[in-house]
Formats: structure tokens, C-alpha cells, sequence
């Protein structure tokens, strides 16, 4: 076997040694380590944890002075774990190759990480191993922001949620006018359209029927005014609000993939969008024609359909 070959099952380790840059940098390296996870784009996948081996190995930069049996000098094991714990818990994942990309970026942050290897392998999908392994080096390119979320750049919208009533009254165009006035970002929710959805003997099944049921009605609101954009994912949110654009909010895949997802049933529109108000950190919750959700911390009114402006 040549020598390539087998320098790709060996571990990182190796495979870092082989490819080591002409100034060589000190490792530390994570073997074996078993976590559970919800992953993976097939629908068997879903709503069930599969174990995931992680190993990883981190190039550093020397230490510019002498340890002295510091820990706050080197580059600490937990980085490492708690990369994994972090990226398992911000949301669900169909891919490993996401989910190594991410991990790479957030060690890739720590000032004394040059390069880093990843393997990640799926153990309950076959009788071996399934993985994916990737190498990234600092500076190969920019690095997405992975740190702690500042409450004081990122966007707080107001998040409004239009009754069917609302959205169909001929005063929807003057709300959107009074909600995009004042220039700040703002997150349109619908429910459910009033004719009824297709039955479904399957819980799963029934749930992304009626979040598809609040999606089409995304539509329609969209068709009603251009202003009005249908987005579903947070990514494209974090950027609607940043640039002053006005999104309805398309619901299923930010639900489907939530870690700590919603106890709420869709059909309950008012407590799944007080869930989602809450969830990106909203800074209010108006609801137009319909009464305001029963629970939840964040401020909330209600507006009458016959009210001339929303704000």
C-alpha cells in the first residue's frame, strides 16, 4: 500500500506529521470521542440520536514565552470539546461536512490555533464507520463569526404576526407602510390558512403539513405586497435584518432542525411564533387581529384590525 493511501485512514495525527509546514508547530489532539446527535439528510435520521466519533488534532503556535506551568498559556483541551458541544447544540444538521466546517472555524478562532484537522464518523449507520475529514489552516479563509452573540450589535427585531383577517383586509398596505416607517427591523409571521389541511395518522407527518399550511399562507402575503420576502432560515434572517429588508417568516426549517425546538403545535400560530420571537431574541411581539399568546416573557400587544397604523 502506498504511502498515500495509507497516510488517509491513518489518524490526523499522522496525517498533520506527514504535511507539516517547513516550520513545524507543536499539536494537541482530541481521540475517540463519542457524542450523540440528531444529523443526517435522510428522513430515517430524524428525531433519532446516532453516535458520532470525533477526532480532532490542532495545530499551535509556540508559546512566546516560557510556560510556567501555565494552563492560561496553551491552547486548552476544552477549546476543542467545547467547539463540539457548541456547533451539536446551535442547531440540527443533515451534513458532517457542515458540522466539521463549523468546528474547524470556531477552533480556528483561538489566537494559538495555525491549523486543524477534523474526522467525524457516523457509527449506527452501517456495520463500519462513515465519515468525513477535513484539514483548515488560519487565513485560508474568513472565518464566519462563531463567538458568543453581543445582545448589542445583533438585530432585536419586532416580530408581528398578521391574523388571516389582517391579511386579507385592505389596510395591510398601510401596516407594512407604518411598520417599515421608522426604519427598524421588523419579522412578519402568518398562521395557517383557514381551509383545512390534509390529515395525517402520523404526528411527524401532520406537523410539516401544517407548517407547509403556514408557508403557503407566507405566500400569499408575499403575493400582496413585493416588499415582502419569504425566508426560512436563520442565515438569511441575521441578513434581512441587517439590510433593511422585510421578511414573512417561513417556518419549517428553523422548527425541523431547532435543538430545544418548540412544544407548541403549529396550528396554534400565536404560541409558535411567541416561541420564535423569543428564540431570535425579539424585542416585541405584535399581534394584529388575534388575541396575544398566553405565555412567554417577551412584550407583547395586540393591535385591532380597525387600528390606522401598527406603530
Amino acid at each position: 500500500m502506498s504511502t498515500d493511501i495509507r497516510l488517509a485512514f491513518e489518524h490526523p495525527e499522522a496525517r498533520a506529521a506527514a504535511t507539516a509546514p517547513a516550520t513545524a508547530h507543536d499539536r494537541i489532539s482530541l481521540r475517540d470521542h463519542i457524542r450523540g446527535a440528531d444529523i443526517g439528510a435522510f428522513q430515517a435520521e430524524r428525531g433519532r440520536q446516532q453516535r458520532l466519533c470525533f477526532n480532532i488534532v490542532v495545530e499551535v503556535r509556540p508559546a512566546p514565552a516560557p510556560l510556567d506551568d501555565d494552563v492560561d498559556r496553551i491552547l486548552s483541551y476544552d477549546t476543542i470539546t467545547e467547539a463540539i458541544d457548541a456547533e451539536l447544540a446551535s442547531e440540527r444538521l443533515n451534513l458532517l461536512e457542515t458540522l466539521a466546517e463549523r468546528i474547524a472555524e470556531r477552533i480556528l478562532v483561538a489566537p494559538q490555533a495555525m491549523r486543524v484537522f477534523v474526522r467525524v464518523e457516523k457509527l449506527d449507520r452501517g456495520p463500519g464507520a462513515l465519515g468525513v475529514e477535513i484539514v483548515r489552516a488560519r487565513g485560508q479563509a474568513p472565518l464566519r463569526a462563531v463567538a458568543e452573540e453581543d445582545a448589542s450589535i445583533a438585530p432585536h427585531p419586532t416580530v408581528v404576526l398578521l391574523s388571516n383577517a389582517a391579511l386579507a383586509s385592505d389596510g395591510l398596505t398601510g401596516w407594512i407602510d407604518g411598520i417599515v416607517a421608522d426604519g427598524r427591523p421588523v419579522i412578519l409571521c402568518v398562521g395557517p390558512a383557514e381551509t383545512p389541511a390534509p390529515q395525517s395518522a402520523a404526528p411527524a407527518a401532520q406537523r410539516r403539513i401544517d407548517l407547509l399550511a403556514i408557508e403557503q399562507n407566507a405566500w400569499v402575503l408575499a403575493g400582496r405586497d413585493r416588499r415582502c420576502v419569504v425566508v426560512g432560515t436563520r442565515t438569511e434572517l441575521d441578513w434581512a435584518m441587517k439590510n433593511g429588508q422585510l421578511c414573512v417568516w417561513a417556518p419549517s426549517k428553523i422548527v425541523l432542525d431547532a435543538i430545544d425546538g418548540p412544544s407548541a403545535q403549529p396550528r396554534d400560530s400565536a404560541a409558535l411564533v411567541a416561541w420564535f420571537a423569543a428564540m431570535i431574541h425579539a424585542e416585541e411581539l405584535v399581534v394584529v387581529g388575534m388575541d396575544p399568546p398566553m405565555t412567554g416573557d417577551l412584550p407583547s400587544r395586540a393591535v385591532a384590525l380597525d387600528a390606522e397604523a401598527l406603530f
